[in-house]
Order: C-alpha cells, then structure tokens, then sequence
C-alpha cells in the first residue's frame, strides 16, 4: 500500500543560531510539536540525522534520506551561523492523518504563530505526494516537488490538502478540505 510523503520548507526571519527568546521560543515549541506528531496515528517516520543531529542541515548524514537540499530560491545562509530555514520530511499512512496531526493540537498553535517566526515567501510551504511501501523519500524528491507545486500547481506528481489526489492519480477529497469528489481515508 502506497504511503504519504510530506516535505515542508519555511524561511526564517532570523537564523537558527539567534539568541534571541522568539528564535529560542520556536527551538522549544518544535521539539514539544515533533514529539507530539510522532505519536500520531497514521505516521510512520521523519528523517533524521544519522549522526545525532550535531551541525547545520547541510553537514548532517541524513542516511536513508538522503543528502539535505533546499528550493533554488532559498537565499539565506548555509553555515551555523547564518543557516534560517526550517524543512521536514515524513512519512503518513494517509491524508486523514495527516491532516489531523497538522491542524489539531500543538501543531495548530504553532501554526497559528508561522508568521512570527517565518518570512511570507509567496511560495507553497508543504508537498504530499505518495511513494511505494518500503520507499523512503529523499530531500532533493521533496524539492524538486515542492519546486513542482510552486510552478505548476497541485497535481497527482506534486498537491496540498486542498488539491489532494489518490495513490492512482484521481482527484481526491480530505472531507472539509478542497473540490468535491472521493473522500481519501
């Protein structure tokens, strides 16, 4: 049975490496928000640095994931200094999950907060699309979709919640969300 991959991008206002108590504030509520999701029904798994997570995006071994690369129009920094994005990669058995841990609970506070911490890009901040069971999807896959998205719009290659499609390329409908057509469950 397919699975869900979602990659999410977000340019920061200031660099990870800000001491500043908004940049230590969105460090606090990420790991509270992460450990949350993770118990989740529906998800399956997020890349994580191999190597416990010690330097910037760019340095870490991703191993399965493959190796960290963001849109060609992120601008910012990649060194710990001046590195200010934030991405994820994970793993859903389905929309429904998926929407459900997204728009509920701690991730819906965080949410509600984006635009404290995160510039307004003009540009999609998340991607779905479905992969093989046993595929792990890779950070350039995520890109280059989200990059898809951003220049072509939702499709079954590349979509958001409400412009969703089926494992088989149908239009498809996360009851609440988008055009009318087969709830996906």
């Amino acid at each position: 049975m397919p699975h869900l991959a979602l990659y999410t991008f977000g340019v920061l206002k200031s660099p990870l490496a800000d001491p500043a108590p908004l940049t230590r504030e969105l460090h606090d509520t990420g790991e509270a928000v992460y450990r949350k999701i993770s118990e989740h029904p529906g998800y399956l798994a997020h890349a994580e640095a191999a190597d416990g997570g010690r330097g910037t995006h760019f340095d870490l071994d991703w191993g399965a994931w493959g190796e960290f690369a963001v849109p060609a129009w992120y601008g910012k920094g990649r060194t710990a200094e001046t590195t200010a994005l934030a991405a994820t990669l994970s793993l859903w058995t389905d929309l429904r999950s998926a929407l459900d841990a997204i728009y509920t609970g701690l991730h819906r506070e965080a949410l509600n907060r984006r635009y404290d911490w995160f510039e307004r890009t003009g540009r999609p901040a998340y991607v779905f699309w479905w992969v093989s069971d046993g595929v792990i999807p890779v950070w350039p896959d995520g890109v280059s979709r989200l990059e898809h998205l951003h220049d072509h719009g939702s499709a079954p290659h590349a979509f958001t919640f409400h412009h969703a499609f089926a494992p088989d390329g149908t239009p498809a409908r996360v009851e609440g969300i988008g055009p009318k057509s087969d709830q996906v469950r």
